[in-house]
């Protein structure tokens, strides 16, 4: 059953205008309370995913504990005697957005970690991406005698794992994510062992530090630096993609290879949006990056106005870039209320339509008589930037015009972003000058393919040929074919 705090709120329609993440994953081994450093580091993780989160552990002599819960970090894992039920000096967790499964209706059986007894002793697994042939896999399974408890795509791995007849857990996590497609940063645990693996594109992000402590270094996973930075870890260097990493006590890292090699695909959307801004992806400051962003925006689509002001938070590095860039004035022209959770009224169909402002409100001094340009990461369905037009319009302002961080997003994520079907989103049924139209703004631009490549570090933009990274949400060119959707339906982009 979900817990009550899962209903639907008056500023759903405000979450449910942003591309989300679908999860975060963490992992230690070698400390001393390893559940509260995990619990630490899926803090730092929340942005990636705020619907559930799960911890496990092992302990000699207690075995393997888990504790699966509806809610935020905070909520969850700062109790006493929730902690107390988590002893062990490994440990792995995870924090989720539901993006395969029963999405909106989720049990807590499709919360992870996984974990399942073989032979050999048990293993929790908890994944961070999309398999994309999880129907198939699930179907072949099923027939050859595999009960499945949760409607979620990861659990083929444990039941993949479970067939298996290699040895030792790291032999059979390779036999089974041989046969997953898709994308996949899966963070595991055994009852010595720590491992990590990333697909062999690399399309979702995963970290390895190591942990200072009294006897000796410590040994984390994580999906972004930010969550090594809480517990006082090093940032060694990222899993590489393709890479298998097993940790343990006594033996360190040891790396394997266990696919074959491909040209990596990360995803660039990491850049513009999912990571936190104080994390470094692919060697980049996530910060600089997106102030790059906004610097590029600013050469390609210049435009007279008074100032500059972000949506927060997403577009603030953005509009901090563009700022710099054109030399217009940087203005906190909205202000976000830091202090909303997410369920304090009943959402009557009057306080629904406040939407919006719960959330976000007009600085009316600032912006009235202004000509203002807003700067936003990305135009989903557009419910959003039309409220927010509105809002600005209403307190006294002269122009909008928007200023988009992003391409046109036009085709859905296949690997691990809950994205609206393709129908839903504004930029498939129309052209900017469409888009223009239907938010009713001054101008609205975005950035082109070329200056976001530019923008991440790739001074000749995008390689068309053979592009440096995933970015099918905006070109629907997909780097692995989703078997699954084409099987339901779903048309791939017509050759060119």
């Amino acid at each position: 059953m979900t817990d009550p705090v899962w209903r639907s709120t008056p500023f759903d329609s405000l979450d449910d205008d942003k591309l989300k993440e679908e999860c975060g994953v963490f992992g230690v081994v070698g400390v001393s309370e390893a559940a509260n450093f995990t619990a630490l580091g899926l803090h730092a993780l929340q942005h990636r995913g705020q619907e559930a989160g799960g911890i496990v552990v092992h302990h000699p002599e207690h075995g393997f504990n888990s504790v699966r819960r509806f809610g935020y970090v905070r909520d969850n894992f700062t109790s006493q005697d929730v902690m107390d039920m988590l002893p062990g000096h490994v440990a792995i967790g995870h924090v989720r957005y539901s993006t395969s499964g029963s999405k909106g209706a989720t049990a807590i059986r499709d919360v992870q970690p996984f974990f399942g007894e073989f032979a050999m002793g048990g293993a929790a697994i908890a994944h961070n991406g999309n398999i994309t042939n999880a129907d198939s896999l699930r179907r072949e399974l099923i027939e050859r005698g595999s009960i499945f408890q949760s409607s979620s795509d990861s659990e083929c791995i444990i039941h993949l794992m479970a067939r298996s007849l290699q040895r030792n857990i790291p032999e059979r996590m390779k036999d089974a994510l041989r046969r997953v497609e898709g994308a996949f940063s899966v963070v595991a645990m055994t009852r010595t062992k720590l491992i990590g693996v990333r697909d062999p594109l690399g399309v979702r992000p995963l970290v390895l530090g190591r942990v200072p402590t009294s006897d000796g270094d410590g040994w984390a996973l994580a999906s972004e630096t930010c969550a090594l930075d809480i517990i006082g870890a090093e940032f060694i260097r990222e899993v590489e993609p393709g890479e298998m990493v097993v940790i343990s006590e006594k033996d360190g890292v040891v790396s394997h290879r266990p696919f074959e090699a491909k040209r990596p695909r990360f995803c660039i959307f990491e850049h513009v949006y999912f990571s936190r801004p104080d994390s470094i992806q692919g060697g980049r400051s996530v910060y600089s990056t997106r102030e790059a962003i906004g610097r590029e925006l600013a050469k390609e689509a210049p435009v007279d106005a008074d100032l500059v002001c972000p949506v927060p938070d997403s577009g603030t590095p953005a509009a901090i870039g563009y700022g710099l860039e054109s030399g217009i004035p940087y203005a906190m022209g909205i202000i976000r209320n830091q202090y909303m959770g997410r369920t304090f009224i009943e959402p009557t169909e009057s306080i629904r339509n406040m939407g919006v402002r719960l959330k976000l409100n007009v600085n009316r001094a600032l912006v009235k008589g202004k000509r203002i340009i807003l700067v936003d990461d990305s135009v989903v369905r557009g419910t959003t930037s039309r409220k927010i037009k509105e809002m600005i319009l209403d307190a006294g302002a002269a122009e909008v015009h928007f200023r988009i961080a992003s391409p046109p997003t036009a085709w859905p994520c296949f690997y691990g972003v809950d994205t609206p079907q393709r129908e839903k989103l504004l930029a498939a049924t129309m052209s900017e000058e469409e888009m223009r139209d239907h938010l009713g703004v001054d101008s609205l631009r975005f950035i082109s393919l070329d200056g976001l490549y530019r923008a991440v570090g790739e001074a000749k933009g995008r390689d068309n040929a053979a592009p440096q990274y995933c970015d099918a949400c905006f070109s629907g060119e997909y780097p692995v074919e989703p078997s699954d959707q084409l099987d339901r339906g779903f048309r791939l982009k017509a050759a060119e």
